[in-house]
């Protein structure tokens, strides 16, 4: 019974880890993320102040923070949701050391699981103490596809029906391995984008500022310890900075997409295996538009969270092709 349960938890865990990274997305992309100048709660309270007697206190204790009801509802409804992942991926973590002889993983990745979740709670109260600092926020996004692509792997490993063995040329499946790291080394730069506000720093398209390589400061662009928008010398960051960071993501983007274009070309010669390249070329396809569109329309919200969506779609799916890999290499390894 508990391994069912387990079972069908890591499947909710990774709609919810989903439903978290999203919506923290939209916290960040509609300015919420201080919509609340404390951690775990908000205005020392575990909700957000509604009554005079209630705001008049919470303005007491955080006088330079005027409350903004709806943005603090936004922050808090994320924390309220990113608390349930915590506890699944506790309960995840406990079932899986229980039934350990059952599993089709080894039961130490819900442990780093676990650990992962922890780091992220850290990492969610250092946005707020540090005030946005972008390589925490940058590490924050990190960390939530992190644990969203560790539930889709336990999760299809343990709902998913063992397929028959297809060999794989050693060159796909090495594509297929390492497109989680083009994947995420793009996400890194999406993530170091959007959290220095750099997604409008030009935006006319295929150019930048009318140029194919428009001037550009890279020293201040990638320098890590810094606050947001400030250069590493403690000055404003100069619009050159931005124009890197935002160039940076195009070009990463334009990597991304032939290496997928490509994988998926090969995998198409695999019959069982073209389902899932159809998806990841539509998803590959829709994301790069999202993008283009954001430039062209000036960041709309809507558009904006969904280019998140579209990232962690695209973890799903290749997190999901390298499960079917494995499930092809070896049946019955705990991977």
């Amino acid at each position: 019974m508990s391994y069912k349960f387990f079972k069908n938890l890591s499947l909710f865990g990774a709609i919810l880890a989903l439903c978290v990274v999203v919506l923290g997305a939209y916290v960040r992309l509609s300015d919420a993320g201080l919509g609340c100048p404390d951690w775990p709660g908000c205005y020392g309270t575990l909700t957000v102040p509604q009554s005079e007697a209630a705001i008049q206190q919470a303005q007491a204790l955080h006088p330079d923070s005027p409350i903004e009801t709806a943005k603090a509802w936004k922050e808090m409804a994320h924390r309220y949701l990113a608390g349930t992942l915590g506890i699944v991926v506790l309960a995840i973590f406990v079932l899986g050391w229980r039934n350990k002889n059952q599993l089709k993983v080894t039961p130490r990745l819900t442990t780093a699981l676990l650990i992962i979740i922890v780091f992220q709670a850290l990492l969610g109260m250092w946005t707020v103490t540090m005030l946005l600092k972008p390589v925490i926020v940058s590490a924050h996004l990190i960390g939530g596809l992190t644990t969203l692509g560790l539930l889709t792997w336990i999760a299809h490993r343990h709902t998913v029906n063992h397929q028959q063995h297809v060999p794989l040329s050693p060159v796909l499946k090495i594509m297929v391995r390492g497109a989680i790291l083009v994947l995420l080394a793009q996400v890194l730069l999406g993530g170091w984008t959007s959290t220095n506000y750099a997604a409008l720093a030009c935006t006319d398209f295929p150019t930048c500022h009318g140029r194919w390589m428009p001037e550009m400061d890279f020293n201040d662009a990638f320098h890590l310890v810094r606050e947001l928008g400030q250069s590493a010398h403690g000055g404003n960051l100069t619009l050159n900075a931005l124009t890197a960071i935002q160039w940076t993501h195009r070009v990463g983007a334009l990597v991304i997409f032939i290496y997928i274009a490509a994988l998926v070309f090969f995998l198409f010669k695999v019959s069982t295996l073209r389902k899932i390249a159809l998806i990841l070329f539509i998803l590959l396809l829709t994301q790069v538009a999202i993008g283009i569109a954001n430039l062209i329309l000036q960041l709309p919200l809507v558009l904006a969270v969904s280019h998140n969506l579209g990232a962690a779609l695209l973890v799903i799916t290749i997190v999901v092709l390298n499960s079917k890999i494995t499930e092809h290499q070896n049946e019955h390894s705990k991977t």
